[in-house]
């Protein structure tokens, strides 16, 4: 019962903060999903339904790193996530933490995207 109830509070805020932002595509939504073990980012376009780009811990370009999804690993993942950004030419993005709380390995990663010079 206890882990039905967390799921659903999850899902509530999910839907509580995607009803407050809409990535577009000079300003795309950066939605960041970690699992146990591997983490997610990817700049979404919300008004044509596309994901501009995508980068996890499971990418090619990735797999020698050998990130893990604790803060070390989402701070890196953050500056190549930003440097990837920079090349694609976005500046600006709108950050959905996808029912997390804004602590630890969320804000890690959202701290290395800014370094790169991208703004919230």
């Amino acid at each position: 019962m206890k882990l039905k109830d967390k799921q659903r509070n999850r899902q509530k805020r999910i839907w509580r903060i995607r009803k407050k932002i809409c990535g577009t595509a000079t300003r795309p939504r950066l939605c960041v999903h970690f699992s146990n073990k591997h983490i997610y980012a990817q700049a979404i376009d919300d008004e044509n339904g596309t994901t501009l780009f995508s980068l996890s811990t499971l990418s090619k370009s990735l797999q020698e790193a050998k990130l893990t999804n604790n803060c070390e690993g989402s701070k890196d993942l953050g500056q190549r996530f930003g440097t990837l950004a920079k090349e694609a030419g976005v500046t600006e993005v709108v950050f959905d933490r996808n029912g997390k709380i804004y602590h630890g390995a969320v804000k890690a990663f959202a701290e290395a995207v800014r370094e790169c010079g991208i703004k919230f």
